[in-house]
């Protein structure tokens, strides 16, 4: 039997997971003391009995994933409402050595995968798609590169991209959290004093609760208003892109979009309310990831599920080795620098929401920090896509790789 849950009840369905994940988190103590964000946990938990009910009783229940579609470009219209050029100018230099970090990254992560399908006997181009194609790529990257492997002879490449793709988001999630942690404790970092203006609407420390008064109904209503726009510009320009012959994702060019509009908002000296974007943000944040993860139908990806676990293990040990000797130190080795790299892991091995939890599961715990938040979301969103598709187009141009592919993805 085939169960389509679509519309409000893929929204209700979201929310309930978030509290349930919430409630767990709450009584395993391991998942609050590694900071696991509660999408995660909810959301696994969903896509766990999901699976079940498809193995014990032949329930194939599947979601329509168009909300979470629209949640993704909201979430990143928050982000570009944030990004003003003064402080784009601040973080500058952290944001073009997190660049170069995170390219040099990129390589290490491909050799990783490369030489250990070549070790199973495989031919080195799927090694690939168990490093930055489905990885640092994601999704997109991996169908996108899965469908010109396939046409040059590498059978069941889009899936095995979409099988580790799919690792890669839970694991990103799953130990980004107790990287920062790590860090954290370790060293005992703290935020910096100044920090405080970016605190979140509630900030819990210990048994005690401070709450800000909530942004009145013109500035909900205002927000409201230009992530709408934002949206809806967005697509406009990517329609006209895409009639040049020049593809972008959607979430790239609503986040323009909300960078130009905050902008000029700043040159017109109209304030607009940082409370209520973030707000905004945070929630579409959690409902995107819980619609992601209960959604991950994980019946599907046992076919090749000890090869997968062999190379999802090792990138697992490159991403927290990388993350904690090199992004940590090279950052700063202070508590931004923690919080990048527990945000670096989640982007490295999942996506730039997954990166942007972790984050926010440390923060909500330790205190805020606008410098990670500043740069790994523009890494995550724009600059790590392109610089992702130049080592892909490298590697790809390697004599080993011949002649499984030999044209990039349009």
């Amino acid at each position: 039997m085939e169960i389509v849950v679509d519309g409000s009840q893929v929204l209700v369905t979201s929310i309930v997971v978030w509290f349930l994940g919430a409630s767990i988190n709450r009584k395993v103590a391991f998942l609050d003391r590694y900071s696991i964000p509660v999408a995660v946990t909810g959301g696994l938990i969903c896509s766990t009995l999901v699976a079940l009910a498809y193995v014990f009783a032949d329930w194939k229940i599947s979601f329509d994933m168009a909300m979470r579609d629209t949640l993704l470009l909201i979430f990143f219209s928050t982000i570009g409402l944030t990004a003003k050029l003064r402080l784009l100018k601040e973080g500058g230099k952290a944001l073009a050595l997190l660049l170069l970090i995170a390219t040099f990254f990129l390589v290490i992560q491909n050799v990783t995968g490369v030489l250990l399908i070549k070790s199973m006997g495989q031919h080195p181009a799927y090694g690939l798609f168990g490093g930055s194609v489905s990885f640092a790529g994601g999704y997109g990257t991996a169908i996108a590169w899965g469908g010109v492997a396939e046409e040059a002879g590498l059978k069941m490449a889009k899936e095995i991209g979409i099988a580790f793709a799919t690792f890669g988001l839970i694991a990103g999630g799953i130990i980004g959290g107790p990287v920062g942690e790590f860090l954290i404790k370790r060293q005992k970092l703290k935020p910096l004093p100044d920090s405080d203006a970016a605190a979140p609407l509630e900030k819990i420390s210990g048994d005690e609760a401070t709450a800000v008064l909530a942004p009145p109904i013109s500035s909900v209503l205002g927000t409201i208003m230009l992530l709408a726009i934002c949206v809806g510009a967005g697509d406009l320009v990517n329609k006209m892109l895409f009639s040049h012959g020049v593809t972008l994702p959607g979430f790239l060019t609503s986040m323009m979009v909300g960078i130009i509009l905050t902008n000029g908002a700043d040159l017109l000296k109209v304030e607009l309310s940082d409370t209520a974007l973030e707000r905004g943000g945070e929630l579409s944040l959690q409902l995107f990831l819980c619609m992601s993860l209960m959604s991950i139908q994980l019946w599907t990806l046992t076919q090749a599920i000890g090869p997968i676990l062999i190379v999802l293990g090792a990138q697992i040990v490159v991403m927290t080795a990388f993350a904690t000797w090199i992004v940590y130190r090279f950052m700063g080795r202070d508590y931004d620098a923690a919080v990048i790299a527990s945000g670096f892991t989640g982007l490295g091995l999942g996506a730039t929401p997954v990166g942007i939890a972790n984050m926010n599961a440390l923060t909500s715990k330790y205190g805020p920090s606008p410098k990670a938040f500043l740069v790994i979301p523009l890494v995550g969103a724009f600059f790590i896509d392109l610089v992702n598709a130049l080592v892909i187009k490298f590697f790809v141009a390697l004599p080993i790789m011949a002649p499984a592919i030999s044209q990039a993805p349009t």
